[in-house]
């Protein structure tokens, strides 16, 4: 049971900190002035690996794992260079558009991943991937 709620408890911390994060970005970049978002995501990816770290190393919180292999290494860090990219054309995006319209737009990110994924893999995913709705709304 205590998984659960700690589960649970990452989950809650993990919405406001998301919108205070999003939030302090548009202010940032639009209100303010900041006109360097690639610093500004920098910052936020450097913060991220050093609490990361204390996470891992020293709370233990879940265990340290070796990379194996330099195939393994490769898909990291290809992984680690279209998140960056996304994440900084967010921050990018933050200074001319509003951040109910970039929510909006991130909303359509499973759907769209899920279509990608069949052109790559040619392989469908179960319906309720590309329903509208949510899996868990009851039927009309």
């Amino acid at each position: 049971m205590s998984g659960n709620v700690f589960t649970v408890g990452l989950i809650a911390a993990w919405y406001p900190s998301n919108i205070g994060v999003l939030l302090l970005n548009k202010y940032l970049l639009s209100n303010y002035g900041f006109r360097h978002p690639i610093f500004l995501t920098m910052s936020h990816m450097t913060a991220c690996e050093l609490l990361s770290y204390v996470a891992i190393a020293w709370l233990n919180i879940v265990p340290m794992q070796a990379i194996r292999s330099q195939t393994q290494f490769m898909k990291i860090a290809a992984l680690s260079v279209i998140f960056c990219t996304s994440v900084v054309s967010d921050n990018i995006s933050l200074r001319f558009l509003p951040v109910s319209f970039n929510q909006a737009v991130g909303v359509t990110t499973p759907f769209f991943t899920a279509v990608f994924a069949y052109f790559l893999t040619l392989r469908r995913e179960a319906w309720l991937v590309y329903e509208r709705r949510s899996p868990w709304s009851r039927a009309s």
